[in-house]
């Protein structure tokens, strides 16, 4: 899934911190990341954070309930 805009990235990483499976960062040449390292969290973010926002990111959760959470923070910002 692809997100945009991300301009709370603690909250961003709160909502991964709180998924169950695994959620990983599609990176340009298609590494993979977990996103719930939370030396992957920093790595990945100095590369591609820039002006405070995140412009947007390609993301893999692997479990429905995770993907729905990720969505829902998504629309609601929460």
């Amino acid at each position: 899934m692809k997100v945009q805009n991300i301009t709370n990235v603690d909250a961003f990483f709160k909502v991964v911190d709180d998924c169950v499976g695994k959620v990983e960062l599609v990176t340009g040449e298609g590494d993979r990341l977990n996103l719930k390292s939370k030396l992957s969290q920093y790595v990945s973010m100095a590369n591609i954070f820039s002006n405070g926002e995140i412009p947007e990111l390609e993301i893999i959760a692997y479990e429905k309930e995770d993907t729905d959470r990720l969505i829902k923070f998504m629309l609601d910002g929460e």
